[in-house]
Order: C-alpha cells, then structure tokens, then sequence
C-alpha cells in the first residue's frame, strides 16, 4: 500500500460572503469577485418567497473576425499532443455505490452520470446504485469484500472507508491525482480547501478517500431575539456567548409563561461534532502533537468542556429529546447547533403555527478568546482496489465529478458546499437565491475535519459518552475523565491496527 503523501499546494483563497444582508424580497446579486461582507444574511420574520431559480444566459455569439489583407500565412506551431496515459480506461463499465436515495441529489447525480456516460472521451460507462442509508452501504460493502464482488466507487463516512483501507480493499488515490497523462495539474490540485483533503487522509498521509462535497456543522442563531435582548451580533468568544445564552435563559425564567423556563441559552447535544467545533474554534484538534494519536488534555479540549459544563452549571444550556428545530422557532433556544444540511427543516419550523417569526441566521463556533471555526462534514468517494483498466476509468470518472462544472451542478441539485474555490464563481446565482446557504461559504476557509481514522467509530462515541458524563458530574472530575479517554482511545487505536 502506497503511503507517499499528496504533494498538493493548497492556496486558499479567503471565501467572503457573496451577499448582502438578506431580505424577505429579492435577493441581492452576488458581486463578481468575492468582497467583504458588510452584514451577517438573516431570515427575515416575514416568510419569504421562494425565490426563482436563475436561469442561465447564453454569451453572445462572438464577432466573426475582419478578414485580413491577403498575405503570407505563418506557419502554425503543431499542437501539443495529449499525453497517453500508461493504463488505458477504454471500455470500462464501473459500478458507483451511493447513499442519496431519491430527491434533489439523486437526480442531480444520476444526471450528472448520465452527461459522463455521453460525452466521455474513453467509452467508459458507470452505473449508479442506491444503497440507502450509510449504514446499509457499509453492511454491503463489507459482505462485497467478502464475496470480492465489489463496486468500483463508493461514497460513506471516511473512518468506515479507513477500516476499508487498512484491509486493502480501497486505494491511495495519490498516484491518480499526480498521474502525468489523466491527473490533476498543480494548479488543479491548489484550488481543493485543505479541510476537506486532509479529512480524507490517513495518518500516515495517503488519501484514501476524495471530497465530492461538503456541510459544516454550524451554530444557528436567533438574531433578532438577541438584539431584544440587547446584543448586535453572534458572539466572538466564550464570555460573549456566555453572556448571551444567560440573558436568554434570563429572560424566559421571568417571563409570564412558565412552559419556557429552564429554557432560552444553548440547546445542548453532548455529540463529538459538537465538541470538535468547539475545539477546533480553539486552535485544536484533538490529536496530540506527532500526530499520530489522539489527546483529549490539550488545553483546547480542556476550555471546550469546561465552557459546555460552565454554561450547563449556570443554567445558559439545556438538552431536548429530539432534534431542536421547534425551540428554536420559538424561542426556547438562543442556540442551537447543526449541520447546514438541515437548514430546510428549520426553515420549515419557522412556519409552524406556533413559530415565532423571529430573524435567525447562521455563525461559526466561537473560540475562548476570539478564534472561529466548524467541522466540516465532507460528501466523500473511495476506490476499491480492482484492476488497473478499471481503477483507472474510476480515476477519470472522478475527476469529472469533482470538476468545477460538475461539482456547481451537485451543489445546486444538493444543498452541499464545494471543496474546491474555482467552483465558488460557477454558484454565484445560487448562492444569491440562497443567502442563509451562501453565508456559510465563508466558513468554510476556517473550517476543519474530524480524524479520518479507523479507531474513531470507536473514539467519537466515547467522546459524546464522556462529555455527556462531564455534564452530569462536576468540574473537579474533569482532568480524570479527560486522562480516562484518552486510555480509552489509544486501545481504540491499538484494535484498529
């Protein structure tokens, strides 16, 4: 198994808001070159229309040139002759294995397969299967392996696809993004957000997984409840926040209804993503300082849990049985935390008939003293160790699937964010219709992934058990329960080699 390292030189550019604030009427074009936001996008109380779909519009024929004076014609430079590649991918017939189901994104990849079906230079045809949830394509792979009847391409969480990786039953895509005849060119390469690759890497370097698309794991924000009570802005750090979710828990308690009291501050789900976006907002993330395992008492992970305990202990946080999309649409929460993929059901709580039609927007996780960042939950795809012809028609495949065209069309159809900059000009009309969506593009430069280990199945469920245990107990039991976990991960580690 290859562990050579992708040499990709990432240069990001910084991702800007494309909008002004948003508006219950027509959204604010998106300027041609990404600037400075001037105001945070909200929802607005009033329910707003949905927007239309921008159409595109066709370029103008271009001029037919002025014939020039007869004259002697120069001779033309021969053109430069494609590079034939080692492994010739003609013919192949790849089998996609996906989670998308039906809807938006099943539609807009069968298209997208469809278009590479037609139009591909190497008669390489791919066939795109359903396999449900995540969960039942990771149950079927695993009997596929079994059997070694295996698809060429699959899409799933990346520590599943480590597991996968570490028995040799996917591949390090390295040498496909630097192949010299069918890979990425160095500019290429430079355009892909580094969160996004290096969650589809292993320890070692080797990228075993490659990001098609991404969400981030953000805070949704009740803007205009908060200026009631006196704040202009999502918080930058933790006194902010702290501040923030007290005057909210504050003013429920004395407030005339007393189904809303214990309520207001943060909606609290003791999760890994959740602590992770926090640590991240540190500096940190989790893993201790060669790299190579993983460290829950670094100062960054000490100020996350100890701030989640604080705002629990000063009542400025509470827990919901269910997802909290109606106590935030009613103002029994501040805060809440969540993916942007489930920004619609939000949207959607809002219009319940018991919805307060408040200003709401989204924000990234604020760090103890100023820092930002979310976690960003990456849309990946694997290759399964076949044979070379078809491995490389896989390769050919997806590169056209992570292609700027290509991908603007998944975002569009899906509601993800691209993982790569020189996509972000191609969405600009969406991003416009959309400017709750768009905002977050702004995050995402900031953002980072969780590790793409095999061991962290294992550890994440252990960091939602031990933080939801730090939450219940009591400050003291901190630095034991902290030291417990990372026992706890290195046999996790040890399991999984």
């Amino acid at each position: 198994m290859s562990t050579k390292s992708i040499k990709i030189l990432l240069a990001l550019a910084v991702v800007t808001a494309m909008m002004l604030s948003a508006c219950g009427g027509a959204a604010t074009p998106a300027p041609a070159e990404p600037a400075a936001a001037t105001a945070t996008p909200i929802v607005e109380a009033a329910a707003p229309t949905d927007a239309p779909v921008a159409e595109a519009t066709e370029a103008p024929a271009a001029e037919e040139p002025t014939a020039a004076p007869a004259a002697e014609e120069p001779t033309e430079a021969p053109a430069e002759e494609a590079m034939t590649p080692e492994v010739d991918p003609t013919g192949q017939n790849i089998t996609f294995w996906h989670v998308w189901g039906t809807g938006g994104p099943s539609e807009a990849m069968q298209a997208i397969v469809d278009d590479f079906n037609a139009n591909n230079d190497w008669g390489i045809t791919v066939t795109a299967l359903d396999q449900g949830q995540y969960n039942d394509l990771e149950d079927a792979l695993n009997a596929a392996i079994q059997s070694g009847d295996v698809p060429d391409l699959v899409t799933g969480y990346t520590n599943a696809m480590a597991n996968w990786y570490a028995v040799d039953s996917i591949v390090d895509l390295t040498p496909y993004v630097n192949d010299p005849a069918l890979g990425l060119t160095a500019d290429e390469q430079s355009t892909f957000f580094q969160g996004s690759l290096d969650g589809g890497k292993a320890a070692d370097g080797s990228l075993f997984a490659f990001p098609i698309s991404q969400s981030e794991n953000v805070l949704f924000y009740n803007s205009g409840w908060a200026k009631e009570l006196g704040f202009e802005n999502a918080p930058t750090n933790y006194e902010e926040f702290k501040a923030q979710a007290c005057a909210a828990a504050e003013a429920n308690a004395n407030d005339d209804n007393p189904d809303n009291d214990g309520t207001g501050g943060l909606v609290l789900f003791a999760g890994a993503s959740n602590l992770a976006s926090f640590v991240f907002a540190n500096g940190g993330n989790m893993l201790n300082a060669a790299g190579d395992g993983y460290d829950f008492t670094d100062q960054t992970v000490v100020d996350a849990v100890t701030f989640l305990k604080d705002l629990w202990d000063s009542g400025c946080a509470f827990a919901t049985e269910s997802y909290p999309n109606p106590e935030f649409a009613t103002r029994k929460a501040l805060f809440t935390m969540s993916s942007t993929a489930g920004l619609p059901y939000q949207i959607a709580a809002f219009d319940a008939e018991d919805a307060i039609k408040d200003d709401w927007t989204i924000a990234p996780f604020p760090g103890k003293d100023g820092g930002q960042s979310v976690d960003l939950f990456g849309q990946y795809v694997a290759m399964a160790n076949t044979n070379p012809e078809r491995m490389m028609a896989t390769w050919v495949f997806m590169k056209y699937l992570t292609s700027p065209e290509v991908q603007a069309k998944w975002i569009e159809g899906s509601a993800y964010y691209p993982t790569r900059s020189d996509t972000l000009p191609l969405i600009e009309a969406y991003g416009a219709d959309n400017q709750i969506w768009s905002y977050g593009l702004s995050f995402l430069d900031s953002g980072k992934a969780e590790p793409a280990w095999a061991s962290w199945t294992t550890v994440r469920r252990d960091v939602g058990d031990t933080l939801n245990a730090i939450i219940q107990g009591t400050p003291d039991d901190i630095p034991s329960m902290l030291e417990d976990l990372n026992a706890k991960a290195v046999e996790a580690i040890q399991e999984t080699m």
